[in-house]
């Protein structure tokens, strides 16, 4: 089964752990990836804001120690690899930017195909966080204003009508405030595809949240980053 069809297939939402290679270091990481290999957590995600060159090498490394699946989600067309099981091909649809609408995508379709990983072509919306964010400053785009409901709405469904088939809703890495759940929960009304939500999370009471508000996938990675203890703790807070 494709990583997608195992998303649509969830009975449950489900937390997922975005590991950025570029931040903590490799034993963090195992860390991370240890309180993974015994929970519910579906795939791996694995990206950043920035470049890394040691992608294939990091993967290949971590693959020895969990057989949960890669999911890519790449800053920019460099952080790709053979080695992933999936990636999400990002859409930067809150942004008017069009390095991050198509420009990026041209430029790595060849590769991406010949690789063969599956692609999973992501409609990727920022919602203000509270802050600039490294990904608003490396794309020079504006977020959604948290409160601007209508404008999250209407944004989802051009991207479902563009044919994208997931939607990712993003507040940032270490956020100050995380995607307002009512967002969340409008979104869903209005739109057939799985949602994933992330930054700025990291209480099990915000997990609840979105759970409750329709998001299929939880993004948490600063939050377990900075303690991956914290990550068992929440997993087991949530008996998920």
């Amino acid at each position: 089964m494709s990583i997608y069809q195992q998303i649509l297939s969830l009975s449950h939402p489900r937390v997922v752990v975005l590991i950025d290679p570029g931040k903590a270091d490799y034993q963090v990481n195992e860390e991370i990836v240890g309180f993974c290999n015994t929970s519910s957590v579906p795939f791996l995600l694995i990206g950043g804001s920035l470049v890394q060159d040691y992608l294939d090498s990091y993967l290949l490394n971590l693959r020895k120690i969990t057989t949960k699946p890669f999911v890519l989600f790449p800053g920019n067309l460099m952080q790709l690899s053979r080695h992933a099981d999936a990636m999400l091909l990002l859409s930067l649809v809150s942004g008017r930017n069009p390095e991050y609408l198509i420009g990026q995508h041209v430029a790595a379709s060849l590769y991406i195909r010949n690789t063969a990983i599956e692609v999973i072509p992501t409609g990727y919306m920022l919602v203000d966080g509270g802050g600039l964010t490294a990904v608003q400053y490396l794309t020079q785009t504006l977020p959604i204003p948290s409160d601007k409901i209508d404008l999250a709405v209407a944004t989802a469904v051009a991207a479902e009508l563009l044919g994208l088939k997931l939607i990712y809703l993003e507040a940032g890495s270490g956020a100050k405030q995380p995607v307002p759940p009512a967002m969340v929960a409008e979104i869903r009304k209005c739109v057939n595809l799985p949602i994933v939500v992330g930054g700025g999370i990291k209480h099990p009471h915000e997990i609840e949240d979105y759970a409750k508000s329709g998001a299929q996938i939880i993004v948490l990675g600063n939050s377990v980053e900075n303690n991956p203890a914290r990550l068992r703790q929440i997993l087991s807070d949530l008996r998920w």
